[in-house]
């Protein structure tokens, strides 16, 4: 689909959404129904076997031994935390270009973020950073995999056995992604998931859950969920009320089964996007996101960083188009308000700083259509002042197993998606 106007005409389009929740739910309404209709006829409503159920195909997806469900992804970070006996005078190193509650968990607990600088490809905790933010008060190392991609792990490994402290994994932008062929959830000693409705697993409202190997520490996170009881109305330890409730377990347990298609629809419009971009000529001001050989992307965003001082404009463009953008994050962590006692300043972490002020979230929504998203590209370079060449469909490039020898591709169905 062309944008160009016809007879002088402006072309109109629908508004493009950064996410459309309605078109993932309409192929699926009636197996999401009928599994909410079960757990209301049978009145079962916190806990119990539906979340039992959820919890063993999480952990089965997920490659891990246990799973524990919780009442959200923030939840599940304060939990692994209280598991791991992390309070008042201890630090915890971690990313601070992240969503908010990545910091607040280690807050309210009473110990110290320790937020180090980011790897300006992949937006992810630097390694190299973490090592010399190690003190004696290290209590554990956060890494966030985020926006889908897997933090650079190994040498997070060797740093934490050196230091012999565990790695807390926030993963909850990152269900399904891989590093090094093991999926994130089983890449240290515990892992954080959030099924916020907008995350790539999405509920029908908040939920979380945490995994890990350690039956000791599962043990202890199922107690800590429900007031830190131990049975019987016997409280060994003060927990909290985090319990993830069977409607939301029935619907994720539908929507799990559709994970790895909406991930590969993901995939196949980040590699759209690259087409795109380069035929509208913006590889030089517009800068996509990187996929290490090593990781699986699952794109929970596609944020791309626009240089120059001309985010905010691109911005304001998109909006004023009806096409859906953000910014994930505008203002870093270690310049909150609510972080001011922790002594940071602007120019403190000048990679986390200069993320904040060129990201830019573009729609990448499985369901997303080649015309939306040559929408999109063609309208980022109208703002970036960039004339607009031929479409998508007429300008792709032909894949290359069409031009392998034709006993090469025998049995090789053409499918419109390897576009």
């Amino acid at each position: 689909m062309s944008d160009a106007p016809a007879s002088g005409q402006e072309v109109r389009h629908e508004p493009v959404p950064l996410i459309d929740l309605v078109a993932q739910h309409r192929p699926i309404e009636a197996d999401v129904l009928a599994a909410v209709t079960r757990v209301l006829s049978e009145q079962r409503f916190i806990l119990g076997d539906e979340v039992a159920e959820l919890e063993c195909d999480i952990a089965e997806y997920r490659d891990s031994r246990e799973a524990i469900g919780c009442a959200s992804g923030t939840d599940a970070l304060m939990l692994a935390l209280m598991s791991l006996d992390i309070g008042p005078g201890d630090e915890v190193i971690t990313s601070p270009y992240s969503f908010f509650a990545t910091g607040s968990s280690i807050y309210r607990l009473g110990a110290s973020p320790v937020f180090c600088d980011i790897d300006p490809v992949t937006f992810n905790l630097e390694p190299a950073a973490v090592d010399a933010a190690l003190t004696p008060r290290t209590r554990a190392i956060l890494p966030v995999h985020l926006f889908g991609q897997c933090a650079e792990m190994e040498p997070l490994w060797r740093i934490a056995a050196h230091a012999g402290v565990p790695i807390v994994e926030d993963a909850c932008q990152a269900i399904g992604a891989e590093y090094q062929n093991r999926r994130a959830g089983v890449l240290g000693t515990l892992g954080c998931f959030s099924f916020f409705p907008t995350k790539n697993l999405g509920g029908a409202g908040d939920g979380g859950l945490i995994t890990t190997d350690d039956s000791t520490l599962a043990s202890r996170l199922r107690r800590l969920r429900v007031h830190g009881e131990a049975g019987q109305y016997d409280h060994v330890e003060v927990g909290l009320n985090s319990r993830l409730d069977a409607v939301q377990a029935a619907v994720l347990r539908v929507k799990l089964r559709h994970l790895d298609e909406w991930t590969a629809g993901r995939q196949r419009n980040a590699r759209r996007y690259e087409v795109l971009f380069e035929e509208y000529g913006l590889s030089d001001c517009v800068t996509l996101p990187a996929t290490r050989h090593d990781r699986r992307h699952v794109y929970n965003q596609y944020v791309v960083r626009v240089g120059g001082g001309q985010r905010d404009k691109v911005l304001a463009e998109l909006r004023a188009r009806q096409i859906g953008c953000n910014i994930y994050y505008p203002k870093p962590l270690h310049l909150q308000t609510c972080f001011a006692d922790l002594g940071y300043q602007p120019g403190s972490l000048p990679h986390a700083e200069a993320a904040s002020r060129e990201s830019l979230a573009l729609p990448i929504f499985a369901e997303l259509t080649i015309e939306q998203q040559e929408h999109v590209a063609r309208n980022i370079a109208l703002a970036l002042g960039r004339t607009p060449r031929r479409s998508l469909q007429s300008r792709l490039p032909k894949p290359k197993f069409l031009s392998a020898p034709a006993h090469a591709n025998a049995n090789r169905r053409i499918d419109a998606d390897d576009l």
